[in-house]
């Protein structure tokens, strides 16, 4: 997000005041700008949706609930649809235009909601996230690259600013949208079919509007370039801007190359070999935190904590996609002022905490799992037990769900927290154990401590979203020289997409066999190494000329070298 992947430029809060002032003498800049963040309000819908779909599509289809590698292809194979996406995407901004890369994403975000809204069978669902994974990966490169190529340059960033809020604002709708189908029958399929609306309302937008104008003007068509630029600039300012895009692309155009040659001369660069070890340490960082665990398995983790209910899992899955949100627009008021290295730092070491911490909770609330009890469980009668359950087993609920994914737990019918019935998981045997006023569990235990899960989990996004969460993006667009910068921050991008393919391909397969405290346990020595990196490899490029980067990197970057910190104003 992308999930955390999200591509996210700063802006200062004079940028934002001029941008506001700006943008109501003139509508039309944000007219552009709106149109064409719908990309990133798809963007974060798509990704975010898939949270609480898959509890009701665990529900309808008995193969997905017993399978957590189906699970997890479900939800990340639309992060893989987005490593092809962006790719293609990048061919397709340069050959056709920036506007028609996304048309073409509005088309697979369409088709693919609606395929996975009609799917007979979780393989359809499957090419249906595959398919909106491809507009994922084509909006998230695509939608800013329009906004700051169709944007006074002096309210780039403020405007830029606003496909990140709304690509976090598209993930907290989902969560609402979540919410306020779970008694509509199909459930699900409204979850996952709802983002063909908004994209069908880009499409037709962006018919409407003009190509960007420095597109327009690398392929020739430098009247239908000004003619862009005179409804975007002051009279006055029209033909300087104009000069300064031919003047930009006539050097963009001398340095071009083959790909290969391209990676050969950056990796040969001393400044851009060691602008890419900051810039991929941090993108890789930022997704093995497990941010997206948080972000595409939030509902299944409160499950986890002890949270039964479908319904109060994704409203309190709510208050997660709020703060994380939130924490976009704090970040954006003082990355400034913080610097960048600083606010990434401080919230490694909040999130190791939440971390640790909620492996302690995880812990305690498998020590405290209610037992097996024999007798409860036979009041259902013999044909209703688990089939991996016998009496001479001492289980407790834990055991018995994570022995046998065909297991469920009943709780007892005077308390949840004491010794309950562990049962085969059928629609029967379901309907049975609520009849009979008890609670029904295949995801998590009843624990006395699962509030405290849903805590963490709020701090743990207090403490990643202002930092780990936007600065990864900021510094990417600053640690590159010119020439590279493209390069560079493609090549960090792809490092970010792989690492969020990994974490989200093997996080419900990793809780299965460790368990959800190992896990956290582990996600949390990923962050001390992330932290260690980051320290020793990421300079601070708050306040400095993009010169004076190339130079701090040029002499090779040390935190404890005396010059870095007369270089910087901030050090840490």
């Amino acid at each position: 997000m992308v999930v955390e992947g999200r591509g996210v430029i700063h802006a200062d809060q004079s940028e934002f005041t001029e941008c506001w002032s700006r943008t109501w003498q003139t509508p039309y800049i944000m007219r552009l700008a709106l149109s064409a963040g719908i990309g990133g309000l798809l963007f974060g819908y798509d990704t975010g949706v898939i949270s609480g779909a898959l509890l009701y599509i665990r529900e309808d289809f008995p193969s997905v609930d017993k399978k957590t590698w189906l699970q997890e292809t479900i939800v990340s194979m639309a992060v893989a649809g987005a490593i092809i996406g962006a790719a293609v995407g990048g061919w397709i901004n340069d050959r056709f235009g920036r506007r028609m890369s996304i048309l073409v994403a509005d088309v697979f975000f369409f088709f693919g909601a609606i395929i996975m809204a009609l799917a007979p069978s979780p393989s359809i669902i499957i090419l249906g996230r595959i398919q909106v994974g491809l507009g994922v990966g084509m909006a998230s490169m695509t939608s800013p690259l329009y906004i700051s190529e169709a944007s006074p340059h002096r309210i780039r960033g403020a405007l830029v600013s606003t496909n990140g809020l709304l690509i976090t604002g598209g993930q907290f709708l989902s969560y609402l949208i979540n919410l306020a189908f779970t008694h509509v029958p199909g459930t699900w399929r409204w979850m996952l079919g709802a983002a063909c609306f908004p994209a069908l309302l880009q499409f037709f937008l962006m018919l409407s509007l003009p190509e960007s104008p420095r597109w327009l003007f690398r392929n020739g068509k430098e009247e239908e370039a000004r003619s862009i630029l005179e409804k975007i600039y002051p009279t006055e300012e029209v033909e300087q801007e104009v000069q300064s895009l031919a003047k930009s692309i006539e050097h963009e155009k001398k340095q071009e190359g083959g790909v290969l040659n391209q990676l050969k001369s950056a990796w040969a660069n001393d400044v851009v070999r060691r602008g890419l070890y900051a810039g991929v340490t941090v993108q890789v960082a930022q997704q093995f935190v497990g941010i997206n665990t948080v972000m595409y398995y939030s509902p299944t983790i409160i499950q986890f904590a002890g949270f039964a209910s479908n319904k109060t899992a994704m409203a309190l899955s709510l208050v997660t996609s709020g703060l994380n949100a939130l924490g976009s627009i704090v970040s954006m008021c003082f990355v400034d002022h913080f610097g960048r290295r600083r606010l990434m730092i401080v919230s490694m070491v909040g999130i190791i905490s939440c971390l640790l911490v909620l492996s302690l909770v995880f812990t305690q609330a498998s020590i405290s799992a209610p037992k097996i009890s024999q007798a409860q469980t036979a009041f259902f009668g013999a044909n209703s037990t688990c089939q991996a359950y016998t009496d001479s087993l001492n289980w407790d609920c834990i055991q018995c769900l994570r022995n046998d994914p065909a297991c469920g737990f009943c709780s007892a019918q005077d308390n949840e927290l004491n010794a309950g019935a562990c049962l085969a998981t059928s629609d029967a045997v379901k309907v049975a154990c609520r009849a009979a006023k008890r609670t029904w569990y295949t995801q998590g235990c009843p624990s006395k401590v699962g509030y405290l899960a849903v805590v963490l989990l709020g701090l743990y996004i207090i403490v990643y979203s202002p930092g780990m969460g936007t600065v990864p993006w900021i510094v990417n667009s600053e640690i590159y020289p010119l020439q590279y910068r493209g390069l560079g921050g493609g090549i960090a991008a792809v490092a970010n997409w792989s690492s969020n393919l990994i974490v989200s391909e093997t996080f419900l397969t990793l809780t299965h066999h460790l368990g959800s405290a190992a896990t956290f346990l582990l996600f949390a020595g990923f962050s001390g190494i992330g932290l260690v990196f980051i320290f020793f490899l990421v300079p601070e490029t708050k306040g400095l000329q993009f010169e004076e980067v190339e130079k701090l990197l040029q002499k090779g970057y040390s935190p404890f070298k005396k010059t870095n910190k007369e270089a910087q104003d901030t050090y840490m």
